[in-house]
């Protein structure tokens, strides 16, 4: 599974190394959004959904670090 650009962001602020550890975080993170911060959430459950359904190897071969001067 491809994470897309915009799902980048959360996941490089949020990376703590491995895999489950930056599920865990995301997840955690979504439990303090505001009602109305439906595009966060969504991206973020778009984001855990990916994660979870991916690999560790798959997890490692990972980009999370997007250039953003492009």
């Amino acid at each position: 599974m491809n994470i897309t650009f915009d799902e980048q962001q959360p996941t490089s602020l949020y990376n703590t190394g491995t895999r489950e550890g930056l599920v865990a975080a995301l997840t955690e993170m979504r439990g303090y959004l505001a009602a109305d911060e439906t595009e966060l959430r969504e991206l973020t459950d778009s984001s855990i959904k990916k994660l979870t359904g991916m690999s560790d190897a798959e997890y490692e071969a990972l980009d999370l670090f997007p250039d953003f001067q492009e």
